[in-house]
């Protein structure tokens, strides 16, 4: 069997991101491997309508900023439970091949990731981020599949 010492967990901050992150920090406390968050912020970020064109410098910025804290947030509480833990924000519009660019350049040796469970025609259309980084990355990938989770989560919160 082989071992880890850098797992890599894709995070979007959807309730299926942190379903997989789980797993991720259970894999990295088994192996005492270092757990590498990531999140990729949009290059070209599709602007909301209540954000001025002439805005969108600062709201690329707050992107950025709200991922950090966010990222770091989660990392502090893994730390604070035996978890070598680091975040990293990558920009991209092809986000998934940032993850791939990520692992690569962090010497990542298992993904975690998750998928949403899009399925027919609206996967087909808009593509899937999990399914590529599947096919493209060259270190193993642990694909979750968590759409219960995320039900579960969705209908604990309300």
């Amino acid at each position: 069997m082989s071992t880890f010492t850098k797992i890599l967990s894709p995070i979007d901050f959807s309730a299926p991101s942190q379903s997989a992150l789980e797993t991720a920090a259970s894999l990295a406390k088994q192996f005492n491997a270092e757990l590498l968050l990531v999140h990729i912020v949009p290059a070209i970020p599709d602007l909301p309508s209540s954000v001025s064109m002439l805005k969108e410098g600062q709201y690329d910025e707050s992107l950025h900023t709200d991922a950090a804290t966010r990222l770091a947030e989660m990392a502090l509480k893994l730390k604070q439970s035996g978890i070598k833990a680091e975040s990293t924000i990558g920009t991209a519009n092809d986000t998934a091949m940032e993850i791939i660019r990520q692992a690569d350049e962090n010497d990542a040796d298992l993904i975690v990731i998750a998928t949403h469970g899009l399925s027919g025609l609206h996967a087909l259309v808009f593509g899937s981020v999990t399914e590529k980084v599947l096919r493209e990355s060259h270190v193993p990938v642990l694909v979750m599949h968590t759409t219960k989770a995320a039900e579960e989560a969705k209908s604990s919160a309300a």
